[in-house]
């Protein structure tokens, strides 16, 4: 699919009445969660490497409290979680897009990814394979997802992950997955402040963040830099509820995250060869030029955050 149709498609979805429903079926039936089990993987695929990041920063999934933001059609980071013997996992988003099928099908799912989550949990895989049973069946048989996972995960929506009502230093985690490039650069600021003040002392933040172009992925014609050919201008043709993609680069999100006083103690920041070469193939509109080729080609960064230890909440 050319990617301007697909844009046009969603930004008219977006302003017409049952548009949002819509959507979830062009995706179910042509667009990502067509293949749940592909997607589904890659993202405990996903999990299995924020797990580690955040066991080599100190902490580990066992008895962590942890702040999902951006839920999304199903809770699979959260689930994991929770199957690692997390205490608590609070996951928000804008708008309440978990779907109950999609839910329960990412519940069975886990069953075969037990000895990943327990190696990366460091727990029994025993005790993994307990908690992924009860949870299939209390799903099946009606329970929400705080029932079923015994008041760990929490779900929340639409609710916003930089006002929240928790209180200060409450947390030990605050994580996303492919979400920060869809937040408008502003909420992006407060969506750090907040993780300051909701984290405890030492406590850390972690995001992962897809900061290429999404279109690249339906329309193979495209690579994921080619939306630096278009000014904010140009852009807002395209961009669309469905689909708001920021533009940021990658080491912008990491100096906002400094700027709001965390210590970086991870940082994957990497210009890719072929990213370089792409770069230099195509015209880059302006009001990027300023940006470093090496800094403008990446399309994808994992950072932690730490809050400073002596840091007392505001």
């Amino acid at each position: 699919m050319h990617w301007r149709a697909k844009g046009v498609l969603q930004k008219v979805l977006g302003h017409v009445p049952g548009g949002e429903q819509a959507h979830y079926q062009l995706q179910r039936r042509f667009g990502g969660l067509r293949g749940f089990t592909r997607e589904f993987d890659i993202k405990m695929d996903d999990w299995r490497l924020m797990a580690g990041h955040l066991r080599e920063a100190g902490l580990p999934m066992a008895g962590a409290r942890l702040f999902e933001i951006g839920s999304g059609w199903y809770p699979t980071f959260p689930f994991a979680c929770y199957l690692g013997g997390a205490r608590q996992v609070i996951t928000v988003d804008l708008n309440r897009h978990i779907k109950i099928d999609l839910v329960r099908n990412c519940a069975e799912s886990l069953a075969r990814h037990t000895a990943l989550i327990a190696e990366a949990s460091g727990v029994p895989e025993e005790d993994v394979r307990r908690r992924q049973q009860q949870l299939a069946e209390r799903l099946a048989r009606g329970d929400d997802v705080m029932a079923a996972t015994d008041g760990v995960v929490i779900y929340e929506a639409p609710a916003d992950a930089s006002r929240t009502t928790l209180a200060a230093q409450e947390l030990d985690c605050v994580f996303s997955n492919s979400v920060l490039e869809h937040v408008i650069p502003e909420a992006v600021d407060g969506i750090f402040r907040e993780a300051m003040r909701i984290l405890v002392p030492g406590g850390i933040m972690f995001h992962s963040v897809n900061c290429g172009d999404h279109y690249a992925y339906v329309d193979r014609k495209i690579n994921q830099l080619n939306y630096l050919k278009y000014s904010d201008r140009e852009w807002q043709r395209w961009d669309n509820a469905f689909l708001y993609q920021n533009r940021m680069r990658a080491y912008e999100f990491v100096d906002r995250a400094q700027a709001i006083g965390f210590d970086i103690v991870l940082n994957t920041e990497c210009a890719r060869e072929g990213r370089l070469a792409q770069l230099a193939a195509m015209h880059v509109h302006p009001q990027f030029a300023h940006i470093p080729p090496e800094r403008l080609c990446v399309t994808s960064i994992d950072f932690i955050g730490r809050k400073r230890a002596a840091e007392a909440a505001p």
